[in-house]
């Protein structure tokens, strides 16, 4: 496994969030992706769409299934990585930059202090292994 990227925070559902300001962009984990195995179909939410934390918010398709992909916390789209739609790989081959999935325009940041740290992610992995 990968070393997990400790200035990210991540949920139990295998989503890393990098918090930007009042913005935080969302992608699946390295571990995440590695279970799917290759992805080959993104569904992604629209821009101005809300959603509440643990809503479905997008959908990865891959060769082992469907997994759904959730919001973290509250917040608003104000962006999708659209290139996931020519080349949904990029989440294979770089989870944590390329392969990112949306932002979401975040209105309580504290609601970030309640998803995981790098090291009670690893935990996490490790309890599922």
């Amino acid at each position: 496994m990968s070393k997990i990227p400790s200035d990210l925070r991540y949920t139990r559902t295998h989503e890393w969030v990098k918090v930007d300001g009042d913005t935080i962009t969302v992608g699946i984990t390295d571990y995440a992706q590695s279970e799917l195995g290759d992805v080959v179909f993104v569904e992604l939410p629209q821009e101005g769409d809300d959603f509440e934390a643990g809503a479905a918010i997008a959908t990865v398709e891959s060769v082992k299934g469907v997994s759904e992909i959730y919001a973290p916390v509250d917040g608003v789209v104000v962006a999708v990585n659209d290139e996931l739609e020519n080349v949904p790989e990029l989440i294979n081959e770089d989870p944590y930059k390329d392969g990112w999935i949306y932002k979401l325009k975040v209105e309580d940041l504290s609601a970030i202090d309640d998803l995981l740290t790098a090291e009670e992610y690893e935990a996490q992995i490790a309890k599922e292994e």
